[in-house]
């Protein structure tokens, strides 16, 4: 495991908001418009998580999106993506769905199921301005293509993005360098693994509670990591058994000029991009 000299502290919490997106999903918003600065590169973490098939069988019919990418982080259920650039793809327990939006993409999610429990995340990761009018781009990546690690301490690792621990990720990108991790933590156990200091980065606690110094992030709750001089990764204990993602990117510290499903540089960019999108001119 990482030796990690000094620990990244908890700088504040979050407590995500109870919404609804597409067709009336009911979902928690985590990370919000006003925490895109603070934690740049990414714009929106949004978790979804129940068992009754009202709260998400509509789904996310189409709709656009310019300027950015999703990561759809699927922990249990089944939904199928299709999208204006010719991908499809269905994503099942433990699967991945990358996708750039790039100059422009129209795509639904919906549920291929019809009872039980759907529960996962959709972080929406930047691009620079020199890559927002990329070519769209996707990946499925099933539960077995995500890279994992076991510890002696039981503790298991899923490497969605970066590397920790010396294990790659199925994801890596150059300019924004993101780490998504997937821990599971038995009660009682310690975890570290190094982040840049260029990076900035939280956790959310998913099941259960976990300490970083004599900080305690409940279940249903953001950390922010702080961004301390000195600090070389994060240092977890597990205060029962627990589950979270840790997530760490370098920001772009560029404009950030967001007009719902598109994300640019200047308000002029997101009047093009309306004006595409309405003339038909999205992949």
């Amino acid at each position: 495991m990482d030796n990690i000299r000094q620990s990244r502290s908890i700088e504040r919490f979050v407590e995500g908001i109870a919404t609804s997106d597409g067709a009336g999903v009911k979902l928690t918003r985590v990370l919000t418009g006003k925490l895109q600065r603070r934690l740049d590169p990414f714009l929106m973490l949004d978790a979804f998580g129940s068992d009754d098939p009202d709260d998400y069988i509509a789904g996310f019919p189409d709709h656009p999106h310019r300027g950015f990418e999703t990561v759809t982080y699927m922990l249990v259920g089944r939904m199928r993506h299709r999208d204006s650039a010719g991908h499809e793809g269905l994503l099942n327990d433990g699967g991945v769905q990358w996708m750039t939006a790039g100059r422009g993409v129209i795509h639904s999610e919906i549920p291929e199921q019809q009872g039980g429990v759907m529960e996962g995340f959709q972080l929406w990761l930047n691009l620079p301005a020199q890559n927002k009018m990329t070519e769209p781009w996707y990946q499925d990546f099933p539960s077995a293509a995500i890279p994992e690690y076991l510890t002696p301490e039981g503790i298991t690792v899923r490497v969605i993005a970066g590397s920790s621990n010396g294990v790659a990720g199925a994801v890596s990108r150059e300019v924004t360098e993101p780490i998504y991790l997937d821990i599971h933590l038995p009660v009682g156990a310690d975890f570290a693994t190094a982040l840049p200091a260029t990076h900035n980065a939280f956790i959310y606690v998913y099941r259960g509670a976990v300490t970083v110094g004599d900080c305690t992030v409940q279940a249903q709750r953001m950390g922010i990591l702080s961004n301390s001089v000195g600090a070389d990764g994060v240092s977890l204990h597990a205060e029962q058994d627990a589950r979270l993602i840790l997530v760490a990117g370098k920001p772009l510290n560029e404009p950030i000029v967001q007009y719902g499903p598109f994300v640019m540089n200047t308000q002029e960019e997101i009047h093009r991009a309306l004006d595409d999108f309405r003339s038909g001119r999205f992949a």
